[in-house]
């Protein structure tokens, strides 16, 4: 239904898709652009763009893969033209109740995606964070899927050897 409140530029659509997909949305983005008020300016241009373009989704089945789609090449063109300012990262805050991995962890696996292309990190966020099949992804990043699969596995020996690495404390320590 939230498709059709959309078609009929229903603006509490607007606020159906933020709360499906929101999160997710600003999470891709965040993990691309590494800055969170990017990332919410990329949540809310989707949202403006969902709002003006509904017309273009097929179905509701297609929303969420539309939605990660716009979001991901709103946060590339984003990454793009900033390309040439300097920017500072900051470790992003944790969450309470996460038993996720620990914050050194986080820390290393978030250097590691730094260190990665920036479409070879949205293809391993939309992978491996939005949890698409190699398929959308490719779709969304406008790649064949036999590209796809060699930037994920370029990219996870990548990672791994970011992994493997002391850190700069320890490796003095050694």
């Amino acid at each position: 239904m939230t498709v059709d409140a959309l078609r009929r530029r229903r603006p509490e659509a607007l606020e159906d898709v933020l709360i499906a997909h929101g999160r997710e949305l600003q999470a891709v983005a965040f993990l691309i652009l590494r800055d969170r008020a990017d990332a919410e300016d990329v949540v809310a241009e989707t949202l403006i763009t969902a709002f003006h373009k509904a017309g273009s989704i097929r179905d509701e089945s297609a929303l969420r893969a539309w939605l990660i789609r716009v979001a991901t090449n709103k946060a590339l063109s984003l990454r793009r033209s900033q390309a040439r300012v300097v920017q500072l990262h900051v470790i992003p805050e944790p969450t309470g109740g996460d038993h996720g991995p620990s914050s050194s962890d986080r820390v290393v696996l978030m250097a590691g995606l730094d260190a990665l292309p920036p479409r070879t990190r949205a293809a391993v966020v939309l992978r491996y964070f939005a949890d698409l099949p190699v398929e959308e992804v490719a779709s969304v990043l406008g790649r064949s899927p036999n590209t796809i699969k060699t930037q994920l596995r370029e990219a996870l020996i990548m990672l791994r050897q970011h992994f493997a690495e002391p850190s700069a404390p320890e490796a003095r320590r050694a």
